[in-house]
């Protein structure tokens, strides 16, 4: 064994992958998963556990796994993490613990995120469940929004004894887990939703259909069903889009639109009759993970796709694990490149995209080189279908219905960092609700530090 180098995943062949959609990392052993743990040296100042944001004390579950000791390596993560299966897939961690991660600076990291999906996989086959308080405060909490901000929040106010409600608008529960993710990345029916039983075993009632200031208010939630505090977890739904001519064209989609079509409501079964506009050559126009989820759904349902990000690929915000993937499976990348113009035909259906190319100036606001247009560079890319995946913001329909809740200038809602506190007396906010779209794992921490300001507000009220 090269301890320098990390133990290889299996994954399925590229070739075969781009025609189905099942998982493509299809994980450790056992085996495999305690070799790869070996290469753990143990710091005494574990870095990683500072990379994660959630703390995880890493080092300790890793050395469970090392001795055999999988159910105690479970019992570790579920101190800090209500969903280590999600965050064992999906979490960026090489910018995170196992960006810094000592054994990555002479060789490559260990394997944190893959380790922590091993331990989760196995204590779900191993029938391994939380225990929920033997009993409650008699403190009723609701949480707004089922994805892991609020799942987080949810569980981890459960295990402190309240008796915590989640009101999710959609169908299903999970969030962006759900509708957002797609299955080869992120199984639903084998990995979301035992994560989401977890919550509800640790006592947490979560009710579907419930559309917070529609339904019932913020307000009303307080003054007629009896709840003492509210966290607001309702992520970042509503897409953002260019302004170009031809943008309201038929064939072109958000990636919202078109991962929650294939994702929540099963578009990509035959077995199912959601209506997807799979096309036959897809533009994808962004560079980050919704990008490529969009772009690697599209070519599953039969399309010739084509990433058109305006930077180069240095600057894709994507994770290069997603990047490498998507080319693998021959999504083709037309980078420095921006669109002008979606062109139609005579009935108003995309038929090409009219675009320029460009170059990287000088650094902007954000640190990275401005791209800029190349003078007389326009050319058109062939295709029928285009999906934006520029990013997105928060619906405003809950700051529009409740009174005292400041937002800012992109109408996401103001709320203290460490403790998730808002405006408004007994209102908690986190994830992409506060922050506009970001990752799973930092709306988790944003779940966890609204659980905390809750506890201490209530906490002081006795």
């Amino acid at each position: 064994m090269d301890v320098l180098k990390k133990v290889p995943v299996r994954e399925q062949d590229p070739k075969v992958r781009a025609t189905n959609f099942e998982e493509v990392c299809l994980g450790y052993n056992e085996e495999e998963a305690r070799e790869e743990a070996s290469r753990c040296i143990k710091c005494k100042n574990p870095r990683c556990v500072g990379g994660c944001p959630v703390s995880i004390n890493i080092p300790g579950f890793i050395k469970e796994v090392e001795d055999g000791n999988i159910e105690e390596a479970s019992k570790i993560i579920a101190l800090s993490s209500a969903l280590p299966a999600v965050c064992g897939r999906v979490c960026p961690q090489e910018s995170q613990c196992e960006g810094v991660c000592i054994r990555g600076i002479k060789g490559e990291p260990v394997s944190i995120g893959k380790l922590e999906r091993f331990v989760a996989d196995w204590s779900r086959e191993h029938g391994i469940v939380p225990q929920a308080p033997e009993k409650t405060n008699g403190k009723k909490v609701a949480v707004i929004g089922s994805g892991p901000s609020g799942l987080t929040c949810a569980g981890d106010l459960a295990k402190l004894g309240y008796e915590v409600t989640i009101f999710e608008a959609l169908h299903e529960p999970g969030g962006v887990l759900t509708y957002g993710i797609p299955e080869f990345r992120l199984p639903k029916e084998r990995v979301v939703q035992p994560e989401i039983d977890n919550v509800r075993k640790l006592g947490v009632t979560i009710e579907t259909n419930v559309i917070i200031g529609k339904s019932v208010t913020i307000d009303q939630l307080f003054d007629e069903e009896g709840f003492q505090a509210v966290f607001i977890g309702s992520g970042a739904g509503l897409p953002m889009f260019m302004g170009i001519p031809g943008e309201n064209a038929n064939g072109v989609f958000s990636a919202n639109e078109y991962l929650t079509r294939s994702n929540l409501m099963k578009a990509f079964r035959d077995d199912y009759d959601t209506p997807i506009a799979a096309g036959k050559k897809v533009a994808v126009v962004g560079g980050g993970n919704v990008a490529m989820d969009a772009a690697r759904t599209a070519l599953r349902l039969g399309a010739e796709v084509h990433v058109v990000y305006r930077r180069s690929e240095a600057e894709l915000p994507a994770r290069a694990e997603e990047v490498h993937h998507a080319k693998e499976e021959g999504i083709i990348f037309n980078l420095l490149t921006n669109p002008t113009e979606i062109l139609t035909d005579e009935k108003g259906w995309v038929n090409g995209m009219k675009c320029i190319k460009m170059e990287l100036g000088e650094p902007d606001a954000s640190g990275r080189r401005k791209p800029v247009e190349v003078k007389d560079s326009e050319f058109v890319i062939d295709v029928d279908t285009v999906i934006m995946s520029l990013g997105t913001s928060p619906n405003p329909l809950i700051s529009n219905t409740t009174k005292g809740l400041d937002i800012n200038k992109r109408r996401c809602i103001i709320a203290e960092e460490e403790t998730g506190r808002t405006s408004k007396e007994g209102v908690y906010a986190g994830g992409d609700a506060v922050t506009g779209a970001a990752t799973v794992i930092l709306a988790m921490e944003a779940g966890r530090a609204g659980a905390r300001g809750i506890h201490e507000f209530l906490s002081a009220k006795d």
